[in-house]
């Protein structure tokens, strides 16, 4: 801690405020829209149906929630890993400014109906172009304080830092390519089958360079630090990041097996897909390689649970999506509850989870006390873990239910369920146990928030300021 006075730490505890804030809207938005899809009486106007929240929901959690949690722990790692004060600091201010005022408006644009109709890119062109001024500014200080960092040595979570930069940049606008006709409104570059591949290039790989190599960089550095243990192979590490980068490039088109894109490029996607098997598991491999001898460890420390927990699921989750890749089994579960299982155990147990354990180790330190209440973090991890659990399992159970009952045939080949309600009704108590399994998570959540809001008012003034 001795020189803890070189590092700057104001946009770190802004982009922390900002991340946990939306968070808690994400998340109440999505109980809403679970809500709504069993009590249609929810959708109670134009603004607040489920067509609209649900977009809402989405970039509320992937944008709101945890690209400013990157933002606040990567300005943490890059000093840290680099020895050396954050990067024009005083762009790193204008850019929580600036996020935030984007975010805002983000969320009345979507409110108000306005989109582009696609799955996690809905924002129309102006917010485009600031989301684009903000990967910049955000791209100059990470870049110039590795620049000038004082430690030769690049750990491999900068490596996975770089790969969201670079990668984000690259898929985001060579998906939002448009034809502006007004203000509010445009079009893609791109048409028919060419324009739902190159969709599926970008929202598959807003999920390697999101919600995989932002929980990695902190997973990385978390763990080593918690378990006070050398991190088992550094080697493994160089390997399981430089095939991930390669494979997950190629990965999109899985997401349209049995469409009009031709076979070959099908079948490259689900082949690159099982191929990531192999360095994902190398980060899970590391991460219980690491614990060897030190295992003890999840009995007594909060931080060491959320962080293998994390892993675990992050190697679940890339056992289920190759799977889910193969031809036969997407015949089955493609377009069912399965998916929304599969990557809520993803977005809830590895992201959430990770990034939990990344805030608890920062927070204290960079406001120089101690956590408030181990406790309450103790309880936050059970109910975000038990809630997460019943909303994936019921998920994948309704799920192969759906698929199998749109299916079923008669010996004659006609549908056993030609009415598409008899399929849909018995969905319901699988909804409501979902919700249930949400709202235990959001309590959860809102345990960690006040755990952070308690410990930040434990700092010394001078650590607050």
């Amino acid at each position: 801690m001795a020189q803890e006075h070189a590092y700057d730490y104001r946009a770190v505890k802004g982009f922390a405020i900002s991340s946990l804030f939306w968070g808690i809207v994400g998340l109440l938005i999505g109980i809403l829209i679970s809500l709504q899809l069993v009590y249609p009486q929810l959708n109670v106007t134009s603004w607040l149906t489920y067509g609209r929240l649900r977009p809402l929901h989405t970039n509320a959690l992937i944008f709101g929630f945890t690209i400013p949690a990157a933002f606040s722990i990567f300005f943490y790692l890059v000093q840290r890993l680099g020895r050396t004060q954050l990067a024009f600091p005083g762009l790193a201010k204008a850019l929580l400014y600036l996020f935030n005022t984007a975010i805002v408006l983000a969320a009345l644009s979507l409110f108000a109906g306005m989109s582009q109709s696609k799955e996690y890119s809905e924002l129309e062109w102006p917010l485009d172009l600031v989301i684009v001024v903000i990967w910049v500014m955000f791209a100059i200080i990470i870049i110039g304080t590795i620049v000038k960092r004082k430690e030769e040595q690049m750990y491999v979570s900068l490596w996975y830092i770089l790969a969201t930069v670079v990668g984000v940049a690259i898929v985001f606008i060579g998906n939002n390519l448009v034809v502006p006709v007004s203000l509010f409104k445009s079009y893609s570059v791109y048409a028919g089958a060419n324009d739902a591949n190159v969709q599926w290039w970008f929202g598959h790989n807003a999920v390697a360079f999101v919600f995989t190599t932002i929980p990695l960089a902190i997973f990385y550095y978390i763990l080593p630090k918690t378990t006070q243990a050398p991190l088992y192979s550094h080697r493994l590490s160089i390997i399981g990041f430089w095939s991930l980068v390669f494979a997950y490039l190629w990965t999109g088109a899985h997401h349209l097996i049995y469409t009009p894109l031709p076979d070959w490029i099908q079948t490259v996607a689900i082949s690159f897909s099982i191929f990531l098997i192999a360095p994902s598991w190398a980060s899970v491999i590391n991460g219980y390689g690491t614990m060897k001898g030190q295992w003890e460890q999840m009995r007594t420390s909060y931080l060491v649970k959320f962080i293998i927990l994390g892993i675990t699921f992050y190697g679940l989750q890339t056992l289920q999506g190759p799977s889910q890749a193969i031809r036969a089994f997407s015949a089955l579960t493609h377009f069912t509850d399965w998916v929304p299982g599969h990557v809520h155990m993803g977005t809830m147990g590895w992201v959430t989870m990770t990034i939990s354990a990344g805030f608890y180790y920062m927070l204290p330190r960079i406001y120089n006390t101690e956590l408030y209440s181990v406790k309450i973090a103790n309880a936050h991890f059970w109910l975000v873990l038990m809630g997460q659990l019943i909303y994936s399992v019921t998920m994948w159970i309704t799920g192969i239910r759906q698929g199998a009952m749109w299916q079923a045939m008669e010996a004659d080949g006609s549908l056993v369920y030609s009415n598409f309600i008899d399929t849909l009704t018995p969905n319901y108590a699988f909804w409501n146990m979902r919700t249930a399994g949400g709202i235990i998570f959001f309590a959860g959540f809102l345990l960690f928030v006040y755990n952070l809001y308690k410990t930040i008012r434990l700092a010394p003034k001078a650590s607050s300021a």
